[in-house]
């Protein structure tokens, strides 16, 4: 995929990031792939447990051209080192459409009475999304039901949405092998909910959201998005169908956790 310049080697001879106008905690950079090493590091992982208030410190690093996003070292799979990750593997987000990707989504795992709705209406925003990521990163910071052990790390993107691709994560391969056609639609909801990636497990994804569905109607749309996207939300959830896993789930849900077997 399409990348920008890398500041991620700067860090290998000056580990507080000084020289990108950051004091990064202890940390290291990552670069195992699952092909072997990449020819430079994806992301920088912090070696202690993420805190409140640890997120909106690395506010700076978006000006070096580095997106902060949880990692959950202990869920089961080890930390990022041991994800397989596969970032040459993948196409670019860009180069994909939010409703043509989640339509073929649909029409694999819907019913064949049910046609794929399209894409829901873009909400008001009810929070600066940024401000809304920090909050749902601190609110998951600590570990608990959601992720075990949360690391914060960077990484260098473009956008929020681009992040597991830039990385090669493959957390949803047993839905999709190419993790950009998946941002492509992240895209979309930062575009259409100012939604941002906060987290991300061996199979986890969770997103804060500053333009949650008010109304269950909205809600139910956005719904079918999140069945295309991840139908183990549903299929394998709590609720006995969209219109319940809608009800809990999304309406005025200021974050979306995802998770595919």
């Amino acid at each position: 995929m399409a990348t920008l310049p890398n500041p991620l080697p700067k860090l290998a001879a000056d580990p507080s990031g000084s020289s990108l106008g950051l004091e990064l905690p202890v940390g290291s950079l990552i670069d195992v792939t699952a092909d072997g090493p990449a020819d430079e590091p994806l992301l920088w992982c912090a070696g202690e447990a993420a805190r409140p208030g640890g997120w909106a410190a690395l506010r700076a690093a978006r000006g070096a051209g580095l997106l902060p996003v949880l990692l959950d070292v202990d869920g089961g799979h080890g930390g990022p080192q041991e994800w397989e990750l596969s970032p040459y593997e993948l196409s670019y987000p860009g180069d994909h459409d939010a409703d043509e990707v989640l339509g073929e989504f649909w029409e694999a795992y819907a019913s064949e009475d049910d046609e794929w709705p399209g894409l829901a209406e873009p909400l008001t925003l009810v929070a600066d999304p940024d401000a809304r990521a920090a909050e749902v990163a601190d609110s998951l910071a600590g570990g608990g039901s959601w992720l075990k052990d949360p690391r914060l790390a960077l990484v260098p993107a473009r956008r929020s949405a681009d992040i597991p691709a830039a990385i090669g994560w493959m957390g949803a391969a047993n839905h999709e092998n190419d993790t950009a056609l998946l941002c492509a639609v992240l895209r979309s909801w930062e575009d259409r909910f100012g939604i941002r990636v906060v987290a991300l497990g061996f199979d986890r994804l969770v997103l804060s959201v500053a333009a949650p569905p008010a109304t269950l109607e909205e809600a139910e749309e956005i719904a079918a998005e999140h069945f295309a996207f991840c139908p183990d939300n549903i299929t394998q959830g709590h609720h006995e169908n969209l219109r319940a896993y809608a009800r809990h789930e999304v309406l005025d849900q200021q974050m979306w956790s995802f998770w595919w077997d």
